[in-house]
C-alpha cells in the first residue's frame, strides 16, 4: 500500500485506499499483551502505529515502533504486535478476501493456536 498525502489550505489528508474493497480497523492492545504470531492466506494488511511504542514482528524482523510508523505485512508472512511498554493503537487496512477465520496462528500465549 502507498498512503498518498494530499495538501489543502486547510492542512493534508494521508488516503491510503481509493476505489478497492478493504476492511478498516482499530487495534487496541493493552501493555503487557500482544497478538498471536499469526498469517493470513487471504488477505494482505497495512499498519500505522497510531499511539504508543509497539514492538512488531514481520517475518523475521522484530522492529521497535514508534508513532507514525508504517508497516506492509503481505499474504502468508507471519507476524505479530506486542505491547511491552505502553497501550498500543494501530490503524490496520486489510486487503483482499477478509475474513476473521483466516487466522494462523502458530504462536498464542491465550491457547488458540490450532
Amino acid at each position: 500500500m502507498n498512503p498518498i498525502t494530499t495538501n489543502r489550505p486547510w492542512g493534508s489528508f494521508i488516503r491510503f485506499t481509493n476505489n478497492e474493497i478493504s476492511t478498516v480497523k482499530l487495534l487496541c492492545v493493552k501493555k503487557g499483551e500482544q497478538l498471536s504470531l499469526q498469517y493470513h492466506t487471504k488477505r494482505e494488511e497495512f499498519w500505522r502505529v497510531i499511539k504508543g511504542t509497539p514492538e512488531i514482528t514481520i517475518g523475521e524482523e522484530v522492529i521497535n515502533g514508534v508513532e507514525g510508523q508504517e508497516f506492509s505485512i503481505e499474504t502468508k508472512v507471519k507476524h505479530r504486535i506486542s505491547a511491552p511498554n505502553d497501550d498500543v493503537v494501530i490503524l490496520e487496512i486489510s486487503k483482499g478476501e477478509f475474513d476473521e477465520e483466516d487466522i494462523v496462528r502458530l504462536e498464542d500465549k491465550y491457547n488458540r493456536s490450532k
